[in-house]
């Protein structure tokens, strides 16, 4: 058997590995040594496409959920898991709040990830996605890649034909809107997220952070998952068919219709719609919001809506020193009598009694 003289001699240092040659006889040969510092593979790679307005709070309590996997304590390395927010131009993307985040990585140079998200943004207003973008979302389930939609990025994937056949989740405030852009469909709307194969829909909001607790654990462990909802004050991962919280008065509303109303009631305690408004607003008839309430909380929109002024109202007396007729006028009283006249009727307390008396515990 022949022996050679083998000689290897170090010459570069490139890329994070070890450039070396090596001489057996009349041959040269080159090859790369893996350097001892470089960093394994994480077990979670996540890709971000951002639509334009989207939800900021959506995006920071997910992929904030991933840093704080990723590495021990609050260092935030990419060691267990990294993530990339990806784009077709590298510019800027407006969220629905005025901020604006910076891509890092185009769209041809994007490596093999794990899940791709699609953070959504205002209904009606917000443009569609570049169909650069929903080009490469097409190509990436293609491949098998599961894609996730938060909050209103459900409709960005709806409307790129990638939920077709799923059962997916929506915001009971945007059931609605949902339904009527998408004839047909019945999405979930009574539980904060769902995972039916390879797609992952959720509300948004908080939901959103226990989505990607849902992933650490699959892929780095349930100690990681609880470590990074503990540092962001989240009470404990929840699985995804805990139901969704809504309007404050709202919280043993069912029926999508009558979150969707009691929601719009909310919003508007100032000037109180009359029942007529609303239910023109939810394009239903009187009669069948009437119904609608009744059959799931017992009682009717007035009386809600009364209910939910009133409540504001209390907290509004214990809160400070704001005066009756103020508090009165931005709760949908007529004046200081009106408030008054109501809470001696519902509650049987005078604003000063309220004021008088401790906050009721929850």
């Amino acid at each position: 058997m022949a022996r050679f003289l083998v000689r290897a001699v170090p010459i570069s240092y490139q890329d994070g590995r070890l450039r070396v040659w090596t001489i057996a006889a009349n041959a040269l040969y080159i090859c790369d040594m893996a350097d001892h510092k470089s960093t394994p593979r994480s077990r979670l790679h996540v890709g971000f496409i951002l639509a334009q307005d989207f939800t900021l709070s959506a995006f920071a309590n997910f992929v904030d959920v991933l840093r704080l996997a990723a590495d021990e304590g609050d260092r935030s390395r990419p060691i267990h898991c990294d993530w990339s927010v990806l784009s077709a131009d590298m510019n800027p993307v407006r969220s629905s709040c005025g901020v604006k985040v910076q891509p890092d990585t185009r769209l041809r140079h994007a490596p093999r990830f794990d899940y791709i998200v699609v953070v959504g943004g205002l209904i009606g207003s917000g443009a569609p996605l570049p169909a650069e973008l929903v080009a490469y979302l097409r190509a990436q389930a293609a491949a098998g890649v599961p894609l996730a939609g938060l909050c209103t990025g459900v409709f960005q994937l709806h409307e790129a034909g990638l939920l077709d056949g799923y059962r997916v989740c929506v915001s009971w405030f945007h059931h609605r809107d949902f339904t009527e852009r998408f004839q047909g469909t019945t999405p979930v709307s009574d539980r904060i997220f769902v995972v039916d194969r390879d797609r992952l829909t959720c509300s948004g909001g908080h939901s959103t952070a226990h989505l990607a607790a849902f992933l650490v654990q699959r892929h780095i462990g349930a100690e990681a998952a609880t470590k990074s909802l503990s540092i962001l004050i989240i009470d404990g991962a929840r699985p995804g068919d805990v139901p969704q919280p809504g309007p404050v008065s709202a919280m043993a509303a069912r029926d999508p219709l009558v979150r969707m109303a009691l929601g719009r009631l909310q919003q508007a305690l100032d000037a109180p719609p009359t029942m007529g408004e609303l239910a023109s607003a939810l394009d239903v008839s009187r009669k069948t919001l009437e119904r609608r309430f009744r059959a799931d909380i017992a009682q009717s929109p007035a009386r809600a809506g009364l209910s939910m002024r009133l409540d504001r109202a209390e907290h509004l007396l214990r809160a400070g020193p704001e005066s009756v007729t103020d508090i009165a006028l931005s709760c949908g009283f007529c004046d200081a009598s009106h408030l008054i006249r109501a809470l001696k009727s519902e509650r049987g307390r005078t604003p000063t009694q309220i004021r008088n008396q401790p906050a009721p515990l929850p």
